[in-house]
């Protein structure tokens, strides 16, 4: 007899759990330790997404985020927050000058840009 399908549902869902949360660990981690030098100040906006967003949202591991007209505000509160995989980001990750920075730039950019 064979067993029902949500019997091995269970099991399926804990191992998807573990390894998305392992890889939401490796890239929270990876960002954090490449945290810049105190007084450090980035160039721009652009600078900014390439060196911390373009990680996940170039890769096709977080939504593309270029080109869909966001809100800065929407973005700094999902940056601060969190989002389902996307973590939270603390101001000692990406400080409020630089977080404002990428908003606005989000909110502005193409999606080819």
């Amino acid at each position: 007899m064979q067993a029902p399908k949500s019997v091995w549902m269970v099991p399926a869902l804990i191992l998807t759990a573990f390894v998305l949360l392992g890889n939401v660990e490796r890239i929270a981690g990876a960002t954090a330790q490449e945290a810049p030098e105190p007084g450090f100040r980035w160039k721009d906006g652009a600078e900014v997404y390439a060196k911390v967003c373009a990680f996940c949202h170039e890769a096709k591991v977080g939504p593309t985020i270029r080109g869909r007209g966001l809100a800065p505000a929407y973005i700094t509160f999902i940056v601060r927050h969190g989002n389902r995989a996307m973590p939270s980001f603390r101001a000692a990750e990406i400080e409020d000058e630089s977080l404002a920075k990428v908003a606005e730039y989000v909110s502005k950019a193409a999606a080819n840009q």
